[in-house]
């Protein structure tokens, strides 16, 4: 143990003293949370529209005034037919709600300004809610579960999760590790008494706790700042984190027996990590939108079993039972890229 405790030590002062290392590892996390969680949103706010109405009755008057008192809207009041499309054209105006009564049925008709596509479908989203909220005959009923106001932190934070802790434990672990071979202090330590095993644990050691650290200052945004449910469920989302961890670390130790130089191990883990946690995690990109080829890609991608499993457990506020096959795999995973990447430093010691 004593041993083991000067590995570690060695290692979280290297750590510590590689400033723009520091910065990287504590301040980013941080600025990728806040960032996906004010700053890009896909939610829609101050949606400017007009209404264009034949003939005033109660049905109509009520649609008025729910958009007049909605929060999401900015009411520009009514309009003739034959200007919406210059309102549009100039950008003075969003969308056009058009209301028409026939043989006393009304019949309403929603124009958006679509060159936002996204925005499009949740401008149209928000003014059917409003129309179907009215006295209108045979309302369609909306109820929406686990993020009734549509936030879209809700949808972000999983996926952050995901892609900060294979940022950090595998990245950094495989780029320290190389670095080591580089200056030949990786020699050294595997000529000496000590168990290759150990030089390993001591190199993970101060990642893991670095980690666990991260993960309680992103949880704690979450559930504050970013207003995220709070149930017991939180001590799931902690045990199936570290096992997401532990993994990563193999990752990162995986690739650093691959890398011969830090740039190297840069490159392939950007490559190999980065871009498909983005494209087949789900964070942004619906996995059951894409082709079925596609589709199995991302059944081998660690963060896409994650990001679900936390999703069920930050956002639905499930049980672990609910998680099981994610953990599983998830395990399944660990278990596999460990003994690789440890067969693979033994044969290259």
């Amino acid at each position: 143990m004593g041993i083991l405790q000067s590995l570690v030590r060695k290692e979280a002062l290297h750590i510590v003293r590689d400033t723009r290392t520091m910065l990287i590892t504590l301040f980013m996390p941080l600025v990728l949370l806040l960032l996906f969680g004010f700053a890009i949103s896909t939610e829609v706010n101050d949606i400017r529209i007009v209404a264009v109405v034949d003939s005033h009755n109660d049905t109509t008057r009520d649609i008025l005034e729910r958009l007049r008192v909605n929060g999401y809207f900015t009411f520009q009041g009514l309009a003739p037919a034959s200007e919406v499309e210059n309102l549009l054209r100039a950008g003075k105006t969003d969308a056009a709600l058009f209301l028409k009564t026939d043989n006393g049925e009304l019949k309403s008709q929603i124009v958006v300004d679509a060159s936002n596509t996204t925005s499009a479908q949740t401008m149209t989203a928000y003014i059917q809610g409003v129309i179907s909220g009215s006295s209108v005959q045979s309302p369609v009923l909306t109820y929406t579960m686990y993020n009734p106001q549509l936030k879209s932190a809700y949808n972000f934070v999983p996926g952050i999760m995901g892609m900060i802790f294979i940022l950090i434990c595998a990245i950094m672990t495989s780029v320290s590790i190389v670095r080591e071979k580089e200056n030949g202090t990786m020699a050294l330590l595997l000529v000496s008494p000590v168990n290759p095993g150990k030089i390993i644990v001591g190199k993970l050691v101060p990642y893991f706790i670095l980690s666990c650290m991260i993960l309680a200052v992103m949880l704690l945004i979450s559930y504050t700042l970013l207003g995220l449910p709070v149930s017991a469920s939180i001590i799931n989302v902690i045990l199936l984190s570290l096992i997401y961890i532990v993994l990563s670390l193999s990752i990162g130790l995986l690739v650093s027996t691959i890398a011969e130089s830090q740039l190297t191990a840069l490159i392939a883990s950007a490559v190999m990590l980065m871009l498909p946690v983005i494209m087949f995690s789900g964070m942004i990109f619906p996995i059951d939108n894409m082709p079925s080829v596609l589709q199995g890609v991302s059944c081998i991608i660690p963060a896409r079993w994650y990001v679900e499993a936390m999703r069920k457990l930050m956002i639905q506020q499930l049980s672990l039972s609910y998680v099981v096959k994610e953990t599983c795999i998830l395990l399944l995973m660990t278990l596999v890229l460990l003994i690789l990447s440890l067969k693979n430093f033994y044969s290259k010691r």
